[in-house]
């Protein structure tokens, strides 16, 4: 992508009602569109999708395309894709204002900032899907399945909020069990190394990325973790 595009993108992406931005961590107020400030920590499904339905993160969400697909599997959910990157962002936002996709919207921001957006018991549900797996071990605590990370997604997590984890890295997949297994009160309630090999146990997985289905093409198994904390 040229750097015009992206330039262009970034100032488009700043328009869009379903898109809200924050970099600074010490005042985490969010911009919405055309630089209006907002907060909605604790409010998210009143105060901006009108409703009381549950909410589902997409943490890394690229393009959104995942978040994009859960919104359209289940309408009666509120879905929050979150990335750093606002040329990607805008793909997934363009997308769902072009569709009429009302309840799925998109936060760009750092991942490391993110208890300080959502309240105590707002998250109904995380999903990981294909993250930057880091594979350097000098880098492992920038995973997103770091101990350092599930205490900030504990912070504002209901009690029993599923997370789900989709990767193509056999590395983050071992990692993140081992980091589950020490890691006080979570539970692993499912996980596939392979999970295409048989029958799918939740009907979401069968969303592919632009990503995933590159890695599928090259031979690759997908993995996949459900588990609690």
């Amino acid at each position: 992508m040229s750097k015009r595009n992206k330039l262009q993108k970034f100032a488009e992406v700043l328009s869009f009602p379903n898109v809200l931005e924050n970099f600074d961590a010490a005042h985490p107020q969010l911009t919405a569109a055309h630089g209006v400030t907002v907060d909605l920590r604790g409010r998210w499904s009143v105060a901006f999708f009108g409703n009381t339905n549950p909410l589902t993160l997409e943490l890394a969400c690229g393009r959104g395309e995942y978040t994009l697909g859960l919104a359209q599997q289940d309408p009666q959910r509120n879905y929050i894709g979150i990335d750093v990157k606002g040329a990607r962002i805008w793909k997934g936002a363009s997308q769902a204002l072009q569709q009429g996709i009302p309840h799925a919207a998109f936060l760009r921001t750092r991942i490391e900032q993110i208890e300080h957006f959502f309240a105590e018991g707002e998250v109904s549900e995380i999903w990981i899907t294909f993250p930057d797996p880091f594979l350097r071990e000098s880098k492992s605590n920038r995973r997103l399945t770091s101990a350092a990370f599930l205490d900030r997604y504990r912070k504002f997590l209901q009690p029993g909020a599923l997370l789900h984890l989709k990767t193509d890295e056999i590395q983050l997949y071992d990692f993140t069990l081992d980091t589950l297994a020490g890691y006080p009160g979570a539970v692993i309630r499912y996980h596939s190394a392979d999970i295409y090999a048989g029958e799918l146990p939740v009907k979401a997985l069968e969303l592919k990325t632009y990503y995933e289905k590159k890695h599928l093409e090259e031979g690759k198994t997908i993995k996949y973790i459900q588990f609690t904390i």
